[in-house]
């Protein structure tokens, strides 16, 4: 990896990269940590499991300090220790196009509701278009995230994080009205559910016209070039994830994993990070230019957005399976809409 080979030569210190899924590591940690081993000396976790695990983790303080000002994401803070820190962003931020497929048929990404609704109908009436948006499916969070988008643009930053935290119910009047009056009339726009990865390909293939999904959709297409992206017009935030790097206490190189991590997580690292593709810089101080072209235009969008957790994933456990079949049902019966949110509220108590 260019970033790392950039590090090992500004530090002069040799790094050996291993790929493992954080599912594994969960079960893996623990054993070793009861042993006072660890398996690498900086290693990768989920924000709430370094947390849990905060007696394992070194002091990342000193480092984190000096770059604080100029992050989007928090460090993760536990004990009164800084046990982790971000690096790279994955975020979910619109509706994804072929630029080719707009320009063939003379579209535009829309500037407001009107136009956006407006398209909508445009593409409906192209030959061959089996529904203007696709709707990825799986367990049911591709048709979260679009629902959440919906609620980011029409309620603000503000309404999602008092959902995630239960200070506005699923029933209030300015939650109906945006599944009513904005989610609803757009859903006769939608297709049925597919599973989320075929769904990139019909999408890809001209199918459909638009589909939601985070940014890891540039890593799934032939040409990467021909993508555009477009966020709901006046949306002010978008949901963003971020890695979170820790250093177990029982690393036989914590001072030379501590510069390892400075260096990733200073300005000049995650510029390198930036330019590679794929995830974007978790700093204010690297430019949208710093990215590859179709991670350009995503960087853009967050320039004056407020990063915000996942709702379904923040509020997690029997809620969460309940929102995601209470979508699939609104998606194939929009107007039971009334009955879906009260589910929600009912079983948020």
């Amino acid at each position: 990896m260019p970033v790392l080979e950039a590090a090992e030569k500004e530090l002069g210190i040799r790094v050996n990269y291993q790929t493992q899924r954080a599912e594994d590591l969960q079960t893996v940690l623990p054993a070793q940590f009861e042993a006072q081993q660890a398996p690498g000396d900086v290693i990768f976790m989920w924000d709430w499991w370094v947390k849990e695990n905060a007696q394992h983790a070194v002091d990342l303080k000193d480092i984190w300090e000096p770059e604080a000002q100029a992050f989007r994401m928090p460090a993760s803070e536990a004990d009164g220790k800084i046990v982790a820190v971000p690096y790279a962003l994955t975020v979910k931020p619109g509706f994804w196009y072929r630029k080719s497929f707009f320009e063939k048929h003379g579209l535009q990404p829309p500037s407001n509701w009107d136009e956006f609704m407006a398209l909508l109908e445009k593409i409906s009436k192209i030959e061959g278009i089996k529904a203007p948006i696709a709707s990825g499916d799986g367990v049911g969070w591709p048709l979260s995230d679009v629902t959440e988008h919906f609620l980011i643009a029409f309620g603000g930053p503000q309404l999602q994080r008092d959902l995630i935290e239960g200070k506005v119910s699923w029933t209030d009047p300015q939650v109906r009205s945006i599944f009513e009056e904005r989610l609803v009339p757009a859903l006769k726009y939608f297709g049925d559910p597919v599973e989320w990865t075929q769904a990139v390909d019909l999408w890809w293939n001209g199918e459909y016209a638009l589909y939601f999904m985070g940014n890891w959709i540039t890593g799934m297409v032939d040409d990467p070039s021909d993508l555009g992206v477009f966020a709901l017009p006046g949306t002010k935030g978008v949901v963003a994830s971020t890695d979170y790097a820790f250093v177990p206490q029982y690393s036989q190189h914590v001072d030379e994993a501590k510069k390892l991590l400075a260096f990733l997580i200073s300005q000049k690292g995650m510029e390198l990070r930036a330019q590679q593709g794929g995830k974007l810089a978790n700093r204010t101080d690297v430019a949208p230019d710093a990215h590859p072209d179709v991670d350009q235009q995503v960087a853009e969008l967050m320039v004056d957005a407020e990063l915000l957790p996942d709702l379904d994933d923040s509020i997690g456990g029997d809620w969460q399976r309940t929102f995601w079949d209470q979508l699939k049902l609104l998606w194939v019966q929009p107007d039971a809409v009334g009955d879906v949110l009260q589910t929600l509220q009912d079983e948020r108590k």
